[in-house]
């Protein structure tokens, strides 16, 4: 550990100045206008994996944004790890809430600020530093692939083909992700489980024009009152979903599991001041923690129609919208409570509206369990970094792409994530802790080295 720290002391300026100019490329995959940002993200990729040690590195085209893949093959008869992680970056909306400039990173109180800092550039870039030292001080005992993508935040929809059309080049023992957080910073944690997810866009229609309110309120539906209505019938008081099926395949948590789950250091209090709000709400029976890991959910990600501009404009709309997401839990097959969904909303429709459900994507859920020598490799390096065993977590957050890479490549998935709760992902001032980052170079060597010495 003692040579581990010292290479990151002397180089830690230049890591800090690369993952800048990674940064600063505004890789957002769900605007077409940053389609040329995609390929220049993809090749600072290629050239930091040779940079770090790999024997060849590639750009590959796909049917939307590119991937990248590196290797460094030291032996065929090792164990492979392949390293998971996405270049591309949430929208920055709503600009004006930024501190800083989000493609600028800027280090202020210990983080650094931008986006990506966490969601998934810094994370990944852990991974690059840390093989760079394997490779430059002879410690990489497992031969390492790179896969990153460039669609994970859109759902990850070229990358199951990919991954079919590069199975053989794809083949390892296992695929490391840190993509994910622990709990606090001295409480280390390795998460077990992602939640899947179901994406729609509905579109609610009245009349064919926008009217005057005056004239025609009261006489005409008005679609944004409708809309609203339609998505507040989706939920009841017990914050139950109430899509007929929804729950059928839910597949329950033994009582065991969630004595163990209760585990996990939580406080109630700092977690309602740490977001603002007087009270937690959701499911009757569950916990806060249960219902961010291990219940489905219903949400409203974005709502829009009528006049929103400044001052006045007195309409009846002729068209209401709603971005909606489900997050699914094992067993809930995303396509299937895709179907669920469009089939309840078109039937609660009132006759005087017209609605449309658009199905933009979706993802499985993903359990690894926490007996294979990968998870107790992962378990062993973060206590040398930490000084404790990390707790297993189910995630509330979805990876769609996890599950797929179980099913096309046969391969489990290890999420060794370092980021926090507090680090602000897909929201405004996106930031990542030094010390995070830092520990993250720290652990993943040490994960190869027992991982290693488990598969003799």
């Amino acid at each position: 550990m003692e040579k581990l720290n010292q290479y990151i002391e002397e180089n830690k300026e230049r890591f800090l100045n690369e993952l800048f100019e990674l940064i600063r490329i505004p890789s957002i995959s769900s605007e077409a206008e940053h389609k040329p940002d995609m390929y220049r993200c993809a090749e600072k990729w290629k050239a930091l994996l040779l940079a770090a040690g790999a024997d060849k590195a590639e750009v590959y085209e796909t049917e939307g944004n590119p991937v990248t893949y590196g290797e460094k093959i030291i032996d065929p008869a090792l164990p492979t790890v392949l390293v998971y992680g996405h270049m591309d970056v949430m929208p920055v909306d709503p600009v004006d809430l930024w501190h800083t400039s989000p493609f600028e990173p800027v280090i202020k109180d210990g983080k650094i600020w931008a986006r990506g800092a966490d969601d998934d550039k810094g994370q990944s870039f852990m991974h690059a530093k840390a093989f760079e030292y394997m490779v430059k001080t002879g410690n990489l005992k497992c031969n390492v692939k790179f896969m990153l993508e460039g669609e994970e935040e859109i759902g990850s929809p070229s990358l199951p083909k990919f991954c079919r059309d590069h199975r053989e080049m794809l083949k390892a023992d296992v695929i490391l992700v840190s993509d994910t957080s622990m709990i606090a910073p001295d409480v280390p944690s390795i998460t077990t489980g992602l939640r899947g997810l179901a994406y729609w866009e509905v579109e609610v229609t009245g009349p064919n024009a926008d009217l005057h309110s005056g004239i025609f309120g009261g006489a005409v539906a008005n679609p944004i009152n409708v809309l609203c209505k339609m998505i507040g019938d989706m939920i009841d008081d017990r914050g139950h979903i109430t899509i007929p099926g929804f729950y059928d395949d839910v597949l329950e948590v033994s009582a065991e599991e969630r004595a163990k789950m209760a585990k996990a250091p939580f406080n109630l209090e700092n977690y309602q001041r740490s977001l603002g709000i007087k009270a937690v709400h959701g499911e009757e029976g569950f916990t806060t923690s249960e219902r961010t890991g291990i219940r489905p959910t219903f949400d409203v990600c974005g709502i829009w129609g009528g006049y929103t501009g400044e001052g006045a404009k007195t309409v009846l709309p002729s068209v209401a919208h709603a971005k909606i997401s489900c997050r699914l839990v094992p067993n809930q097959k995303h396509d299937q409570i895709a179907r669920l969904f469009k089939e309840y909303f078109e039937s609660i429709a009132p006759e005087y509206v017209q609605v449309k459900v658009t199905y933009l994507h979706g993802g499985p859920s993903y359990v690894c369990p926490i007996d294979l020598p990968a998870y107790k490799a992962a378990e062993k390096a973060y206590e040398e970094v930490y000084g404790k065993q990390p707790v297993p977590v189910r995630s509330g957050g979805s990876i769609p792409i996890i599950a797929t890479f179980e099913e096309v490549l046969g391969i489990k998935s290890i999420l060794m994530g370092f980021g926090l709760g507090a680090d602000a992902i897909h929201s405004p001032n996106e930031n990542y802790p030094l010390e995070q980052f830092f520990n993250g170079i720290r652990t993943i060597p040490l994960f190869y080295k027992h991982f290693a010495e488990s598969v003799k």
